[in-house]
């Protein structure tokens, strides 16, 4: 019984991944011909819909260790997927006025390079049981660059919607109503980005403890 559950975990950890893997190449893809064919504003119209598929797939993720079919800890992967579905739905989808701004580029490719490669690694692993050599090197050296650049851009374009949050009101909730509650997204939007703050640098120092841990670990073997 534990074995076939293994297998079924394994099987079903496979096609997830691999499945997520297609939608952010096909997201890297459209990403860079756009680019090529007719410049940065059109990134955004071009990648809409599998960037919020491949993106709002990584809630299962969330899922996936709290049921322990994954060992990466949800104080982890917490922060990073709320963030990135809070660009993506909070920030891009909801105020159009953000979507032709150069920083949707570097936010694109920044997130499909780094979900490519981290992806492929869980996939091979899930898999074949072992990734090669030269995956596991990019799966734990890649964020140096990407993680800053992924970052940059998710600050840069949450900054850039303020004026349009302000002036919309988008999602805020004014008194008096029946809840006797108010919300302003435009403060809730300053407080997001006052957790890039501190969350950032501890989301980084984290992620080079995984590198040396994972890179040590792999020349002993």
């Amino acid at each position: 019984m534990a074995g076939c559950l293994s297998l079924l975990r394994r099987l079903y950890l496979t096609a997830y991944n691999w499945t997520v893997f297609a939608g952010w190449a096909q997201v890297l893809y459209l990403a860079l011909k756009t680019l090529n064919e007719s410049g940065h504003e059109n990134v955004y119209k071009a990648v809409e819909r599998p960037l919020q598929l491949a993106q709002t797939a990584a809630v299962l993720e969330i899922l996936h260790g709290l049921l322990g079919l994954v060992r990466s800890p949800i104080t982890a992967t917490l922060p990073q997927i709320s963030s990135r579905l809070y660009v993506t739905w909070g920030i891009l989808w909801s105020f159009p006025q953000t979507q032709n701004h150069i920083l949707v580029s570097s936010l694109v490719i920044s997130w499909s390079l780094t979900e490519i490669i981290r992806y492929s690694f869980f996939g091979m692993k899930e898999a074949l049981g072992f990734a090669p050599s030269w995956l596991l090197w990019l799966r734990y050296s890649t964020f140096l660059l990407l993680y800053p650049s992924g970052i940059t851009s998710e600050v840069g374009l949450i900054y850039t919607a303020l004026p349009y949050i302000k002036e919309s009101e988008t999602y805020c909730l004014r008194m008096p109503n029946k809840w006797n509650f108010s919300f302003d997204y435009f403060y809730a939007a300053i407080l997001v980005l006052g957790f890039y703050v501190p969350g950032s640098p501890h989301m980084y120092t984290y992620m080079l403890g995984q590198r040396k841990k994972a890179l040590s670990k792999s020349k002993k073997e």
